[in-house]
């Protein structure tokens, strides 16, 4: 069962749903934990709830592409979408607001309007170009694809 609540309009922006019994961190939320078992009941009723934990903070780009065919009310000729992994493992996808991306790159996660503006405002994931060296989650993407 999918639980549709997680793509209606909010200005919370996207949050990572953490198992109560392992602490394992999903993306969007499962319905059973692949870890432990531990089911979720999106009622809270008959079984533990789920935290939400805000997603954001230093990722690794694992995967891009240029999407051309936007609808209607884009003004972009293009934009650019991005599969990171987050420090904790955790993956995600979203926007990507790198001039020239690479995988294996250095980005920093944050929430922000993805689409449209004022009270018509969509949240989404937005990846920007982190500050720093590629050490660490980066330097290990590469060495596992031969790059590095």
């Amino acid at each position: 069962m999918i639980d549709f609540r997680q793509y209606e309009r909010s200005n919370r922006g996207p949050c990572a749903s953490k198992c109560p019994k392992c602490g394992k961190l999903y993306y969007p939320e499962p319905m059973i934990c692949a870890a432990c078992g531990t089911r979720r009941d999106p009622s809270g009723a008959r079984f533990a709830k789920w935290d939400t934990v805000p997603i954001g903070g230093k990722c690794t780009l694992l995967s891009w592409t240029r999407l051309y065919s936007l609808p209607p009310d884009f003004t972009d000729r293009y934009v650019l979408f991005g599969i990171v992994e987050l420090d904790g493992g955790l993956r995600a996808s979203g926007r990507l607001l790198a001039e020239q991306p690479t995988s294996g790159m250095s980005l920093s996660a944050r929430t922000d309007v993805v689409r449209g503006g004022g009270e018509e405002a969509e949240y989404g994931l937005v990846f920007d170009e982190a500050a720093g060296s590629e050490a660490g989650p980066a330097a290990s993407y590469r060495a596992s694809r031969g790059a590095g």
